[in-house]
């Protein structure tokens, strides 16, 4: 703060970290609303508040997102202990509402009253579309096992539309590059996951996460599924939903017979990761996997029947492929020999220990499972 000018300094004050002030909620129970405890933030606020992430004008700023757990009913409030424009004439405040604005569907609620109000109608929500797997998470703080359900939707299911409206602006929040796709477009497939639980004697569901898929037409008769994007909500991290999901995702591809293979549109580190522990699992029911047939080590036929039953993409392939089709002749030479053979080598040592580190982490995981 040295060099700053007195008035500079008071401004300063006014700045907000905007993944600290933006204050989510998943809401089942009105007790909640004031319960710290099931209260997560954002990992990124940048695509809505810019790179640095701060607010600037206020003073104990709060965003409050709060959302009810099963069709994501929306409480949106701002607070603040003050305002640079109620004290100052010479700068304006973030108009942070019309931000949030953006990327919230109309319809949601700016009291508790009537928030309060949609959540007593929260036993009349049910998941969306056709049910694929169920299945339970032991929950040690319960003391009981926690049923979770796996759906396939679309835009023909009534009420999906607006939920997913609701749904997709967690994708803001918690995916660095994030963006709202073209609903109407019939070639996109949703999956959803909810929890089952109970509540004055009824069972109600709660929204864990979600997957969306583009289906790319292949010629002449096949279909190229493509992950999009993939979120599972904070308070379910860690239970083990992003495998659930992502191994029904590839049953539901890999029993269809018009479908070539499956692919992920510029998957992340630790989509790659999960990727490749329900790959593993996925490969335990093949008939060359057996344990006999591994004693006997490596071979090519793994590597067929893997693809074809699993749908596996042959990724590296493909881009190369890609390459030799976009660049001239001297052009790939160039771009194939412009590390020198010393890197090279050095490149591809790291990237085997990298894997053999993953690969170890993926089989210690299958042990557990």
């Amino acid at each position: 703060m040295a060099g700053l000018t007195a008035m500079e300094k008071k401004l300063a004050e006014y700045k907000c970290n905007t993944n600290e002030a933006i204050q989510l909620k998943l809401v089942r129970f009105p007790e909640e609303l004031e319960d710290d405890n099931t209260t997560f933030n954002p990992e990124y606020s940048h695509q809505v508040f810019g790179d640095d992430e701060v607010a600037f004008g206020y003073k104990g700023l709060k965003i409050l997102l709060y959302y009810i757990a099963g069709n994501l009913s929306t409480l949106f409030r701002i607070e603040y202990t003050s305002k640079v424009n109620e004290k100052f004439d010479c700068v304006e405040a973030d108009d942070v509402e019309s931000k949030i604005r953006e990327i919230i569907p109309p319809g949601f609620c700016t009291n508790t009253d009537d928030f309060v109000s949609l959540l007593e109608k929260e036993v009349n929500f049910r998941p969306f579309g056709t049910l694929l797997h169920t299945y339970s998470v032991h929950n040690e703080e319960a003391g009981d096992d926690i049923t979770y359900q796996i759906y396939k939707a679309d835009m023909t299911c009534p009420g999906f539309r607006e939920y997913h409206e609701r749904l997709q602006t967690f994708l803001m929040w918690f995916i660095e590059t994030a963006s709202f796709i073209d609903v109407d477009d019939e070639r996109w497939n949703y999956f959803l996951v909810f929890e089952k639980y109970n509540k004055d004697g009824a069972t109600l569901f709660a929204t864990v996460g979600y997957m969306t898929v583009y289906n790319y037409y292949v010629y002449p008769d096949k279909t190229r599924p493509r992950v999009s994007q993939m979120l599972i909500l904070p308070p379910f991290q860690g239970e083990g939903h992003g495998a659930q999901l992502l191994e029904t995702v590839h049953r539901y591809y890999m029993s269809s017979p018009t479908v070539l293979d499956i692919t992920a549109e510029d998957p992340s580190e630790n989509y790659v990761k999960l990727r490749d522990f329900v790959l593993v699992k996925l490969c335990k029911d093949l008939l060359c996997f057996s344990p006999g047939r591994l004693m006997q080590g490596f071979s090519q036929e793994m590597v067929v029947e893997a693809q074809q039953k699993l749908k596996i993409n042959k990724k590296k392939q493909r881009e190369l492929a890609k390459m030799r089709r976009c660049l001239r002749p001297e052009e790939l030479t160039n771009q194939l020999n412009q590390i020198d053979l010393n890197m090279q080598h050095e490149q591809l040592e790291e990237s085997f220990q990298q894997l053999v580190s993953d690969y170890r982490r993926v089989l210690e995981r299958l042990a557990q499972a």
